[in-house]
Order: structure tokens, then sequence, then C-alpha cells
């Protein structure tokens, strides 16, 4: 069971994120955008919260999500990078604005993670080794934790629904996708630790070596052999994962801000739907390989421009609707990221808040999700044959074939066994009003 995290009794979400944040910081922070250290892209898309969460980025990565759902399948929408879990270290902002638009190539990773490991000493780097090793069951799980909830929203598409049920219960989802985030932060809580205890450890030299290597310019960074610091062969696969990944968000943190730590991609939200496999399978193997930073936005107005003006309010409403939510999430995720970042400053943070703060996260995340799957499956149910030709074609996979499922983007070779999924719809009354 993941930890089951709420409010306490007669404090209401204002009145907490008050006391974490004093009233000061509870202004919607979409007007106050990352630094700008490295972006040097004149003319070019300018990254930043108020971007990631303006209408039109909203919309259209919804639409890429819902075209991803409707021509998809239910091992597709399991797929999702480890990237997109505990990413309250800046990793996602540093690439996003990346000067040299190396961000997201394969190599960029490769890149940053193989200049820290190259600068880190034997006991620092066995510190990432003995966590990792430690963290991988951590990761199956919260990947497990995704499948009920992507089959429930799959039979919602499907309309598979209990018998006399109404569909999906927006509460259920919202508490059991809290329970996720509240999990995804206390594994953010111990990374967070891990990269303080590092830091802290750095000799003169370390920290000279760091500070030549510029945030968000991958044209910095010198050309490092990251295959001689990776784990030996044979290792398993979530461990390297883990190692990996250590490496590379912490360079983000360790050189960037709070700012950039709070920054999300529009996609980070509502992942339950295929998006990422639609994008990411195309890159998958391939060493040297740049995804369109413009994919999501063309393939979503492509989507909407597919509808007719009834479908495409169902997907339009959805923005509006969760302006609000949206707008907490920030501050939620402002607050994980000051919290978290008092390791880096030879402090300690409060595990009860981020856990509780991770909560609330989820909640909102979920809400967004179950809108979206609501949505999604109202469109499909009206589309014509011509409709699904023409967005099985915009879905520019012909080839591919997914996996019954994915451990993030390993495939898997069947599908996991699933507890019951009816808990996820409303249950139809029993007879006599009971």
């Amino acid at each position: 069971m993941l930890p089951k995290i709420g409010l306490a009794k007669g404090v209401t979400t204002a009145a907490f994120l008050a006391l974490c944040l004093g009233q000061a910081q509870l202004a919607l922070c979409a007007g106050q955008p990352p630094p700008r250290d490295g972006d040097q892209r004149q003319g070019r898309q300018q990254y930043s919260i108020e971007q990631a969460v303006s209408d039109e980025a909203q919309l259209h990565t919804i639409a890429f999500s819902g075209l991803a759902f409707i021509t998809g399948d239910y091992g597709a929408c399991t797929f999702l990078p480890p990237g997109k879990v505990c990413d309250f270290f800046g990793f996602q902002y540093m690439r996003d604005i990346d000067a040299a638009e190396k961000g997201h190539n394969p190599v960029f990773l490769n890149r940053v993670s193989g200049n820290v490991l190259y600068i880190l000493n034997d006991g620092q780097r066995a510190l990432f080794e003995k966590s990792a090793r430690q963290e991988a069951e951590q990761l199956r799980i919260l990947a497990e934790k995704r499948f009920p909830l992507i089959k429930a929203f799959c039979r919602q598409l499907s309309r598979d629904v209990p018998a006399g049920s109404q569909g999906l219960n927006q509460e259920y989802v919202a508490q059991y996708v809290g329970d996720l985030f509240a999990f995804d932060a206390e594994l953010s809580y111990r990374r967070a630790q891990l990269y303080g205890q590092v830091a802290a450890s750095f000799t003169p030299e370390q920290k000279a070596y760091l500070a030549k290597m510029k945030f968000g310019d991958f044209a910095t960074w010198p050309d490092v052999d990251v295959e001689k610091y990776k784990l030996p062969r044979g290792t398993e696969q979530l461990v390297n994962v883990a190692y990996m990944t250590y490496a590379s968000e912490f360079f983000s943190w360790y050189a960037g801000s709070v700012e950039a730590d709070t920054y999300f991609c529009p996609e980070r939200h509502g992942t339950y739907f295929g998006g990422f496999y639609m994008k990411d399978m195309p890159a998958m193997g391939k060493r040297d390989f740049d995804i369109s930073t413009s994919v999501t936005g063309d393939s979503g107005k492509a989507f909407l421009d597919l509808l007719t003006p009834d479908q495409r309010a169902c997907i339009t409403g959805i923005v509006s609707q969760e302006r609000k939510d949206i707008a907490e999430m920030i501050t939620v995720r402002r607050a994980i990221s000051t919290e978290l970042r008092k390791f880096l400053t030879g402090g300690t943070a409060d595990k009860e808040k981020v856990l509780e703060l991770g909560h609330r996260y989820g909640e909102l995340d979920g809400t967004l999700s179950y809108c979206c799957a609501v949505a999604f499956a109202k469109v499909n149910q009206t589309l014509t044959v011509d409709q699904r030709t023409a967005m099985v074609k915009l879905r520019n996979l012909s080839g591919y074939k997914s996996a019954p499922a994915y451990l993030y983007s390993q495939p898997l070779n069947k599908a996991a066994t699933l507890p019951d999924t009816d808990l996820f719809f409303f249950q139809p009354k029993k007879a006599g009003g009971a």
C-alpha cells in the first residue's frame, strides 16, 4: 500500500499552503518565470512556467494526449520516461532552455551525466550506486501502481464500465493519484538528501570544474566518455536508470535554482494517455536523434482541427475547467522545491511537509487526468470512420507495435495482473436503495 496522506482535520488547503509558504509566496508563480541563464536563443521559443501553463500550451498538450489515447492502446499508455517522476531538480527546465538545442537529444543526458560522474570520486559514485540499488524496487512499485489507473481510463474510453455504473469516480481517481504522488515525493526527498550529502563533500577542485559547466548550455560541457563510468554490464536496468538519473539531476539541481525546480513542461501532468509513447518511440534505441520541440503543439492542433465543433468543445472545456488547479500545482511545486533545497545548503527538509504537499499535488493531477479521460471517451464515441483514419495517419507511427506494457520505457513481455479496477468507477446502487 502506498502511504495515504491528507490534510489534518479542520485544516483547509489554503491554510496549509500558507503555513508552508508564507502569505507572500501564495501568489501565482506563473508570472515569475525561471532565470534565463544560458538562454541566448533570440527569436526562438522562450520557456517559462508562464508559457507552460498558458491556455494554448495546455490545450495543445491535452489534445496531443487525446490523439495518443484514441489511436493507441493500453500498452502505449503505460510508457513513461523515467525522468517524469521525482522531477523537482530542474532538469526539465535545463533541457528545455538549452542554448545548443540538444536538450531533447539522447546525447544531452549522456553528456551531463558523464561530466558529473567524471568529477566525482570513488566514494561519491559509490553513494550514488548504493542509493540506486535501494531505489530500484521503489521505482518499480511506482510504475506498477500506474497500471490499474491506466486500465480504468482505457475502460472508460471503450465504454467497458461496470454494469449500472455512471463511469469513473473523480474522487477515487484523485485520491489514488494523490497516493502515487506522495510516494513520488518520498523518493524525491531521499534523492535530495543524497544530493545534499554529495555536494557537502566536494573539494574546491570539484566545485571549480562544475562551475565551468554552464546551466542550460550543452556547448560548455566537455565531451566525456560516459561509458567509462556506467555501472557494470548486467546491472539491473532500473538500477542503471536511477544511477544515471542521479548524475544528470544532480548537476541541474546544484547549478540551478528553486525557479528551475518549480518549472514543468505541459506534458508533466496527465501522463496516462500514451503521449510519451507517440512522441518518443521514434527516438528509442538511437544515440543521436532530435525530437522536435514543436511536435506536441503541432499534432495537438491538427487533432483539434479534425474534430467537429461539439467534439472540440469537449477538449477545450478542460482548459478553463482546470485553470485554477494548474495555478495551485505551481504553488505546490514551489513549496516542495523550496523545502528540498534545504539539503543543498546544509539544512534538513521537513519530510512530512513534503509528503503532504506531494499528496495534494497528486490530487490535482488526478483531477486533471479524470477530466481528460472523460472528455477523450466522449469524443471517441462520436468519431466517424474518416476521422479515425485521419487520426491514425496523424499518429505517424506506421510499423510500430506497442508492448503489452512498459516499465517506464522498458517493454514487458506481458501485462501485469491487475487488481479489481471496478473501484475506479461509481458503483451502481443496490436494489432497494441500500
